[in-house]
């Protein structure tokens, strides 16, 4: 019995001993420690994060939050806000953590999440891409031009903003809706920062870019941001131009102007206006295939300057590269000297515009994508006159009124038209009586189309050429250049009649009459409901500043 005794005493002591020993164990090695931090962990991980997010906008928040994907990719957005949130960081466990510690006076708003799905190696590609677009916006250099931006419409109409590309401390710029940027747009449909422009030393231009906007940034009615608009990815650079037109969102138009530091003031009221008339079609999806533009002066000849207008079919290439690379025909021809003075002392520019026509369609390699081009090449003689002459293939027109006289600059290229029937019956096969369209196309002249001049010899991309017009000091003359979705609607005449009367109407309008009108103009098209992209150019004589700078004939 004693001995049974004993042998309990000696068990019992054995478990509390060995309890002893565990509990030193525990105490020593704090095992616990594992779990909480293997909670938190898991409340940290990225597809798990569900919790309100505080922005320097709510009511942004409030109207965006259901609309990102789980994709998103965002710059500037979890940022510390008055100490409540930390810097996100990225964990080797591929995962975002975000500790949100509540200060007394935070406010959370509930509903307002943002699902974040971030990988390390997307993180990182995408921070090099961003940061390779940055690389490219330092300024490099003293290369003369001067921006200037000018909102035309939209919440903040009438702002303006100039920066030179010398001035490195304000570039590159940046537009936005909130500080820090450069230009405040206080739009509701404009992002927080939306595009960033800089100059380019290597092609010594000004390029935009947008910065990963919600709303799109368009560029003469075609998209510069990132296909994914939804992804926050920023968009490629993009060359700007003079008499470019930015679009932020859908309200806010913003007109480029672009000029040498040594350059001369345009000498004429100058008024650009463009719609795709999407909704004509019913809302059936029209891409803008339209550009227009302007150059004074041309870069090796100060007395010159071109106004022009390209309406693509197929598509917007053959527009958009005949814009570009037909101004710089003209201008390459007029910096010989020779070639310059004998436009000066015969007073015609026939032989450089039937050239720089035939220049860019050789240097067009558009096979399956075709353009008008209008083009109207003003200069001065350096005694206060000036001088005007059109070239154009296709149906976009040019129209000058001078003292109450209207001069048809343009010749219309359509296969209805009587002038074009001729010239095609005297190079080939005449067309049949009721025959409309040449291999599907209703125009005989044009820039690209390459494959259809192939098959069909009776194309052409010879230039109308019109007589030279002089421009009068005294007169109260102006040029209307138009693409055909305006002259579908309205007629040369009426046309005269519109802009006598919005010139009346903004006679004492000292902020551009000419946009104005421009506008008008577009409309007039819009109420007589044209169902093509529609862009209108506009110059007005009358606001002539005869001395612009001093010319070295």
């Amino acid at each position: 019995m004693a001995k049974a005794m004993v042998e309990n005493i000696v068990v019992v002591g054995g478990v509390v001993l060995l309890m002893l020993l565990l509990i030193l164990i525990l105490l020593a090695c704090k095992p616990w420690r594992f779990f909480f931090s293997r909670t938190r962990t898991i409340k940290a991980q990225v597809d798990d994060i569900e919790r309100p997010l505080v922005s320097e906008d709510l009511n942004f928040l409030q109207n965006q939050s259901n609309q990102f994907s789980g994709n998103y990719h965002f710059e500037g957005s979890c940022h510390s806000t008055e100490g409540h949130h930390n810097t996100p960081q990225l964990t080797q466990s591929d995962s975002l953590v975000l500790d949100v510690i509540p200060g007394p006076s935070e406010d959370i708003f509930t509903g307002q999440t943002l699902k974040c799905s971030l990988v390390t190696q997307h993180a990182v590609e995408e921070q090099k891409y961003e940061s390779d677009i940055l690389r490219e916006f330092i300024p490099k250099g003293n290369a003369g031009s001067t921006l200037t931006l000018e909102v035309l419409s939209g919440p903040s109409r009438g702002l303006r903003c100039s920066v030179q590309s010398t001035n490195a401390t304000r570039l590159p710029l940046t537009l936005g809706r909130v500080a820090p940027s450069d230009l405040i747009l206080k739009d509701s449909e404009i992002s927080g920062k939306h595009v960033m422009i800089n100059w380019n030393l290597n092609i010594l231009k000004w390029e935009i870019v947008d910065m990963g906007s919600l709303n799109g940034t368009l560029l003469n009615s075609k998209a510069i941001h990132h296909t994914d608009s939804g992804s926050r990815h920023w968009g490629h650079p993009t060359e700007l131009a003079n008499g470019d037109i930015i679009t932020l969102g859908t309200s806010t138009k913003v007109f480029v102007q672009i000029t040498s530091q040594t350059e001369c003031i345009n000498p004429f009221g100058v008024g650009l206006a463009s719609d795709p008339m999407a909704r004509r079609r019913g809302a059936k999806k029209l891409p803008m295939e339209d550009v227009c533009y302007y150059h004074w002066p041309l870069p090796g000849a100060d007395q010159f300057g071109i106004f022009g207008i390209c309406d693509g079919h197929g598509g917007a290439g053959a527009a958009t590269s005949a814009s570009k690379i037909l101004p710089e025909m003209v201008a390459s021809i007029l910096s010989d000297s020779f070639r310059r003075e004998r436009v000066l002392s015969q007073c015609d520019a026939s032989d450089v515009l039937r050239d720089a026509f035939l220049q860019t369609e050789a240097c067009m390699n558009h096979y399956y994508e075709g353009c008008t081009a209008t083009v109207l090449l003003v200069w001065a003689d350096g005694h206060e006159n000036f001088f005007a002459q059109c070239a154009n293939v296709g149906d976009s027109a040019c129209v000058i009124n001078m003292n109450g006289k209207q001069i048809k600059m343009t010749e219309d290229h359509r296969i209805t038209s009587y002038s074009e029937r001729l010239r095609i019956q005297e190079v080939g096969e005449p067309l049949r009586d009721g025959e409309t369209r040449l291999c599907g196309l209703n125009l005989g002249r044009m820039l690209g189309d390459k494959f259809l001049k192939q098959q069909e010899p009776r194309f052409s991309s010879d230039p109308y050429i019109s007589q030279v017009v002089c421009i009068h000091q005294a007169s109260r003359g102006f040029a209307l250049l138009a693409s055909d979705g305006f002259w579908d609607v309205v007629n040369f005449n009426k046309a005269i009649q519109l802009v006598q009367q919005s010139r009346e109407r903004y006679a004492a309008d000292r902020e551009n009459p000419a946009e104005k009108i421009a506008n008008f103009l577009l409309s007039c098209a819009r109420t007589q409901r044209t169902k093509d992209n529609t862009s209108i150019i506009f110059l007005d004589f009358d606001s002539i500043n005869r001395n612009p700078c001093k010319f070295d004939p």
